[in-house]
């Protein structure tokens, strides 16, 4: 009668071992460690055309794609040797502090709330927040004439949400758990703008031509980083290193030009790595 309790309960202990291992571990990467042994897991948006894509053919297409590659090549890591991994606006931070990415190359602005958690290298990218409107839309011409009740789409846990609220308060804002929802609210004429980064909303308009249009100038100025465990200085040091050497070689500007140069966005010369 003993043996036959013990069993099941061993069991189950399996088990529950096996589920958490398949969650993925609670410590953050060792990502040079990760490197060394030659695989990386990165984290990206799956749902964003020009930077970073899931096409149906489940290959991975975009500028932050491009920058994620070359930095892992950098490490050592070829292509076949990653692993993509989902990165919704709101998850960056939990998926990097659980361990389940080695780094995160998705929009990611640099931010000191973010700083305190993680660490970012770069920035590969700056960019501006800007509006996304129908394309026979004229009422909206910057985010001033959002408060008389029109009806704006962001994504939780993202800057441009955080910024819309704090500078904006007037504004109905709606907040998504993805960008391609709120294409899909701006389509349908459930929202009346949908607001992110500049460079995130042309490869929308290009992906959907005729149909939506940027409306006014940006208004805010966004660092891309490359987002990292807290701590992990050596690993930070050399994706910098990695940023300039794509930036120098010239590989930055033809990776921008191969992913974003038919948006008819104009492409920004690269920035300067600030390491931090």
């Amino acid at each position: 009668m003993r043996l036959r309790k013990t069993i099941p309960a061993v069991a189950a202990l399996l088990a529950a071992a096996l589920t958490l291992s398949a969650c993925g571990s609670s410590e953050p990467r060792d990502v040079l460690g990760d490197a060394a042994n030659g695989h990386l897991i990165i984290g990206t948006k799956f749902d964003q055309p020009g930077l970073g894509l899931r096409e149906p053919d489940k290959t991975m297409t975009g500028f932050d794609v491009e920058v994620a590659k070359y930095i892992a090549n950098y490490l050592g890591v070829p292509e076949s040797g990653i692993t993509w991994r989902e990165a919704p606006s709101s998850q960056r931070e939990t998926l990097i502090k659980n361990g389940e990415v080695d780094y995160v190359v998705g929009t990611y602005s640099i931010t000191d709330n973010r700083k305190k958690v993680i660490d970012f290298a770069g920035p590969y990218y700056v960019a501006g927040q800007s509006l996304l409107v129908r394309a026979d839309d004229d009422s909206i011409t910057g985010a001033e004439s959002l408060e008389g009740g029109k009806k704006l789409c962001s994504v939780a846990g993202s800057t441009p949400a955080q910024k819309i609220k704090k500078s904006y308060p007037g504004v109905q804002l709606q907040q998504f758990d993805s960008y391609s929802s709120c294409v899909e609210a701006l389509h349908r004429g459930k929202v009346d703008a949908l607001t992110t980064d500049d460079i995130i909303l042309a490869g929308y308009a290009a992906q959907y031509p005729g149909e939506f249009k940027l409306a006014g100038k940006p208004f805010t100025t966004e660092l891309y980083g490359v987002g990292l465990p807290k701590g992990e200085t050596e690993a930070r040091m050399k994706i910098n290193d990695a940023i300039t050497e794509m930036i120098d070689s010239g590989a930055w500007q033809a990776a921008l030009e191969k992913t974003m140069g038919k948006s008819g966005y104009p492409l920004p010369p690269p920035p300067t790595v600030n390491r931090y």
